[in-house]
This record gives C-alpha cells, structure tokens and sequence, in this order.
C-alpha cells in the first residue's frame, strides 16, 4: 500500500474513532498536499506527501521552541503527539552515522576547497536525503566538515 492511500485509510480510520486530534492532523496533511500540488502542479503522490510531512514536522518543532518560551505544557504534549502521527508517514530516518557515511563519500566524489562550495555539496547530498534527515542538521555537518577543510 503506497503512502497516500494509507493517509486516506488514517483519515476513515480516525474519524470512526472519534479521534479529533489525529483526524485534524492527518486532515491538514492532505490539505496542504493538494495545495503544493496545485501551486506547484505536482503530482499527488508518495515523495510530495514526505516532503510536505517534512515541512509540518519542522513547523510543529519550531512551535514546541515558542510554546516552551511560554510556558504552555498543554500545547507542547499536543504539538508532540502531531509530530508523533506524522512520523508513520516519513522513511526510516539516517542514523548519525549514517549521514555521516554519505557525506564523506560526497566530499570524497567532489573535493570541495571551502565553504563556498557549500551549495554545490548540498546540492549532492538533498536528493540523497531528503525525508530521511533533518535538513539543518545535514547543512550543519557538511559546514562543520568545510570549515575543517
């Protein structure tokens, strides 16, 4: 069973159990699905549902930081538990290790001098990543590894 049809199984599913805060998630996913693909006439399928759960799990992650600035537990435990549904949908995420292994094959492939050639390192790597790792902690390691060049 591909992603998407799952989603829409997720969705039948949370609405026979009543399940308003799940339902509301899973809802705002396909949401936001059919709006990328309308502005940006994708195809609905599995590889935009990754990237747009990607997206809402980094908006709910930046939310957590301001709830905890506020002081608001009741809304950190809610934002959590979306981020906790929206996982299902992502591929097995890299290990710190493993990230690391494909970034050294890059630089091993490339060679790059410095941090100026940060965008043509990260250019490589997205496509080999993407969904699988956060893409700030990617961008970090490749600098990290420029800057000790």
């Amino acid at each position: 069973m591909d992603l998407v049809k799952e989603l829409d199984q997720d969705i039948i599913e949370a609405m026979k159990a009543k399940d308003s805060i799940r339902l509301a998630t899973l809802r705002g996913v396909k949401g936001a699905m059919k709006l990328q693909s309308i502005d940006y006439k994708k195809e609905i399928n599995d590889e935009l549902l990754i990237e747009v759960v990607s997206k809402e799990i980094k908006t709910r992650n930046e939310s957590i930081k301001e709830f905890e600035k506020g002081a608001r537990q009741d809304l950190i435990d809610k934002t959590k538990l979306e981020i906790e549904i929206l996982n299902k949908y992502l591929p097995e995420q890299l290990s710190q290790e493993e990230l690391q292994t494909i970034i050294d094959q890059v630089f091993i492939e490339m060679n790059p001098t410095g941090i100026k050639d940060m965008g043509k390192v990260m250019g490589k790597i997205t496509p080999l990543v993407k969904g699988k790792a956060d893409m700030g902690i990617v961008s970090n390691m490749i600098r990290e590894k420029l800057n000790g060049n």
